[in-house]
């Protein structure tokens, strides 16, 4: 190979070499490739939190495979794992065979799940992504109740396959009714907190409900418990329970995508726990996988319907990302990283938040466990009128109420800023960090560490992440006529690069 030699199979990249590399990468790969662009660097060795580039630089992954590594890179339990596997001489390539393998993940699997679900489910290994899984879920439900329509919610993203893209809002399909995502900053009804989530609720069931709404009774419901592709967007509990008991009482099969929130994501195994609900199916994905490709549609024993062969896949039993799934689900659940990613994330939220209060930049901050993201945006241009009060919105007396109200935390919504959040990224880049950019408008930097991520690393991310936001923010403004330039705080002033400089060297 070009560059360097080969040690155990493994390519060995002399200094210098990663040029080439990058160059035959963008002259030989795919129009379509996406974190390469943004993210031009060459992956040599990986532990933990910590990615070492073919140019010798170290770097803080808060990417960790768009949420595929529970546990970081090449976490010690995952590799033991997978090397017992390839000692024993088993099969690597069963399709849907019963293996021991197998029926340990599957175990494993069981014991995790709500208990509502767990007792009376089914697994269904499809395809190894987790759009894969969706189109399953899809099938799956389309099958058990007879109907072809599908509800789905605005900001989602369920994969890359037509019908997932559909699902998503990507693409154009009459079966597909797109409803209200709720949220605060960017509420569609123009109230957000409770009222909005309320809001959202009854604008559901006037779709169901109403015979002239054009949406006929539907086979299925999909959401995400927090939307993370659309921008890092927590569904609220009441809301998630209202959806739980409106697809209930129409029969109505909830499909929840647990693909990037399952795992102890979100500060619980599964981001449905949060609300209490259970859904009627699990669309699995990324983390069960132990960062080797697996995906699984988990649902109620009565949708069942299928005939042999009704859905199938190649590559659908995959030992090796069995025995590295049965490990990650194991080590999270025996060490309690879900509620470790609660206190952690709670904790980095909090930091966050302060930083947008001396930031006007940073618009919003959400996000729930160790799922974060910071909402750029344009402090330039003002914010977007208010909408006119939506008949209906108050009690019935017409008098205003506490929940009508915005959350006392929320600021009117100036327009995103896509090209602030790619500058953000790219300082951040620069100071050792990796991190995604996600949302309707490509403005909310994303957070997806580890949850193995210590309480010093978290500390060393903070502190490069706000450098990075406080230089582009600075740049940014520079190039704006000087009578509109806000303060922006000088980069670097409370934070000490040196000691950031040594979690990366130490904490693998």
């Amino acid at each position: 190979m070009a560059g360097g030699s080969a040690v155990g199979g493994v390519p060995v990249v002399a200094r210098g070499a990663h040029e080439g590399i990058l160059r035959r990468q963008k002259a030989r790969e795919s129009a379509a490739r996406t974190y390469a662009r943004a993210l031009p660097i060459v992956p040599v060795r990986a532990r933990g939190l910590t990615i070492e580039g073919a140019d010798g630089r170290r770097y803080l992954d808060c990417l960790s495979g768009a949420g595929t590594l529970a546990l970081g890179h090449n976490h010690p339990v995952v590799l033991e794992a997978i090397r017992k596997v390839l000692d024993s001489g088993a099969p690597l390539h069963v399709l849907d065979l019963a293996t021991p393998v197998k029926d340990a993940f599957i175990t494993e699997l069981f014991h995790t799940l709500p208990s509502g679900l767990a007792d009376h489910a089914r697994v269904q290994f499809c395809g190894p992504a987790g759009t894969d899984a969706v189109e399953a879920a899809l099938k799956l439900v389309r099958a058990a109740t007879g109907r072809t329509g599908l509800l789905a919610f605005t900001g989602a993203y369920h994969g890359m396959t037509a019908g997932a893209l559909a699902a998503s809002g990507d693409a154009t399909d009459v079966r597909v009714a797109r409803l209200p995502y709720p949220q605060d900053y960017r509420c569609p009804f123009g109230v957000g907190g409770p009222r909005g989530a309320e809001l959202a609720a009854r604008w559901t069931e006037s779709v169901l409900d109403d015979p002239k709404s054009g949406v006929p009774h539907p086979a299925g419901m999909i959401l995400e418990p927090v939307q993370g592709e659309g921008g890092v967007i927590p569904a609220p509990d009441v809301w998630m329970r209202r959806m739980r008991e409106i697809t209930a009482a129409r029969s109505i099969p909830l499909i929840a995508d647990e693909v990037q929130t399952g795992v102890g994501r979100t500060g619980a195994f599964w981001a449905v726990e949060h609300s209490g609900i259970t859904p009627d199916v699990m669309v699995l994905s990324k983390a069960i996988g132990g960062s080797l490709p697996l995906a699984v549609v988990v649902y109620r024993d009565d949708l069942d319907v299928w005939e042999p062969g009704a859905h199938a896949g190649t590559f659908r039993g995959n030992q090796l990302a069995m025995a590295a799934g049965t490990a990650t689900l194991s080590y999270v659940r025996e060490n309690r990283l879900a509620e470790r990613a609660a206190t952690l994330g709670s904790r980095m939220l909090a930091q966050l938040r302060q930083l947008a209060r001396e930031l006007p930049c940073i618009g919003d901050v959400r996000g729930r466990g160790l799922m974060l993201g910071l909402e750029l945006v344009d402090t330039e241009t003002a914010p977007a009128p208010a909408p006119a009060r939506i008949v209906g919105a108050g009690p019935p007396d017409g008098e205003p109420s506490e929940a009508d109200a915005p959350p006392a935390t929320a600021r009117a919504p100036h327009p995103a800023d896509p090209e602030l959040a790619a500058a953000v990224q790219r300082e951040c880049l620069r100071r050792g960090l990796i991190v995604e950019l996600g949302g309707r408008d490509t403005s909310v930097v994303r957070l997806l560490p580890p949850l193995t991520i210590t309480d010093e690393q978290a500390t060393a991310v903070l502190d490069r992440l706000a450098d990075a936001v406080e230089t582009a923010a600075r740049a940014y403004v520079d190039r704006r006529p000087r009578r509109s330039r806000p303060h922006v705080p000088d980069p670097g002033h409370r934070r000490d690069s040196h000691r950031a400089e040594y979690v990366t060297q130490h904490h693998d």
